[in-house]
């Protein structure tokens, strides 16, 4: 039985894919220059150093709440391990997607999203992915990845608590807190205008400061959430040819509830 044959004895899909498929994330994805750092310092220089960091490469864990920008940064890693050679796998509470090396002597990178809401079947999987990264680790460690056939395991996690208090099972639980721990900040109100700002420029879209306003007054300030209302906002706009105003934005918002 392999590693992946644990999700109600059914093997995930493995394919050759280059690039994370929609349901992941938007057509283009956003890297770690698109995330507004803000009180983050400390995790996004970890990141953009990684794989070549001091210390600790593998397992980390990265908690804080909800749009404070989780999934942001775990995609953002998928598709700079894929740039590099590398293979990865994608979990969290609704799937897992694998894609391979293209040389299996590569590291690959497993990302666990969501673990607060893991299910049985994938705080399994997520479990046997810890055992086979450590295996994997020891066996380079000791000089013996080549009678493995396949490179190391290296795991990034991420959860909207604190490792020890997911309510996942116990093994589970304690391997994800093995590793680096670092806490998410949310963005304060100039860092969201900023994140704000940033996505309008990289979409092409002209967004005063009363577009901005309107929206950080009168809705929840959770960047996902944000972020999702500018993406539907420029795909309104550009159906109704019109440049993004606040009353566009009210127009949208009643056809939406209509």
């Amino acid at each position: 039985m392999t590693l992946f044959d644990t999700v109600a004895e059914r093997p995930a899909p493995r394919t050759a894919m280059r690039q994370i498929p929609l349901d992941l994330g938007p057509a283009v994805m956003q890297g770690l220059d698109d995330f507004v750092v803000g009180g983050n310092e400390a995790l996004m220089a970890w990141l953009r150093a990684w794989p070549h960091v001091e210390g600790t490469v593998s397992p980390a864990y990265i908690w804080g709440p909800a749009g404070a920008g989780k999934t942001h940064l775990l995609r953002a890693m998928v598709e700079r391990a894929l740039s590099m050679g590398f293979g990865a796998i994608w979990l969290n509470a609704q799937t897992c997607q694998m894609w391979d090396a293209p040389d299996p002597m590569m590291p690959t990178l497993a990302v666990i999203d969501e673990c607060e809401r893991l299910g049985e079947d994938h705080q399994h999987l997520a479990f046997n992915l810890f055992i086979e990264s450590a295996s994997s680790l020891a066996a380079q460690a000791s000089g013996q990845l080549e009678e493995r056939g396949s490179g190391p395991l290296l795991i990034l996690a991420a959860g909207a608590v604190p490792a020890v208090d997911l309510p996942v099972r116990d093994d589970l639980r304690t391997r994800l807190g093995w590793g680096l721990t670092f806490g998410l900040s949310l963005l304060d109100e100039g860092g969201l205008r900023a994140a704000l700002h940033h996505e309008a420029t990289r979409r092409g879209i002209a967004l005063d400061e009363g577009v901005v306003s309107y929206l950080l007054t009168r809705y929840s300030r959770d960047l996902g959430f944000l972020m999702s209302l500018l993406d539907r906002l420029d795909r309104f706009a550009l159906a109704e040819k019109r440049e993004v105003t606040v009353p566009l934005l009210k127009q949208m918002l009643a056809l939406e509830t209509a």
